[in-house]
């Protein structure tokens, strides 16, 4: 992880891949939910989209870390509104 350039990472994997993922659980949660399974509803909701979310904050990070250009854009991508 980290290999990425930030805006592949950031736009490609988190934003875009985040919301497939996130959307794709939250509707299986929903139909889980419907039929009265609770606990595969609970599994699917969160355990799909949790780790992916956290492995692609990791990927983000890292990319972050390896980034050349200005640094306000890096510490955005990190969730930092001002640069250390």
């Amino acid at each position: 992880m980290g290999d990425l350039s930030l805006g592949d990472a950031f736009w490609t994997w988190a934003v875009f891949g985040g919301l497939l993922v996130n959307l794709s659980s939250s509707g299986l949660f929903l139909v889980l939910i419907t039929l009265d399974l609770p606990w595969l509803a609970l599994i699917a909701g969160y355990g799909l989209s949790v780790p992916y979310n956290l492995a692609v904050m990791v990927g983000v990070w890292r990319s972050a870390d390896q980034y050349d250009g200005p640094a306000q854009h890096a510490n955005l991508a990190r969730g930092r509104a001002r640069s250390c």
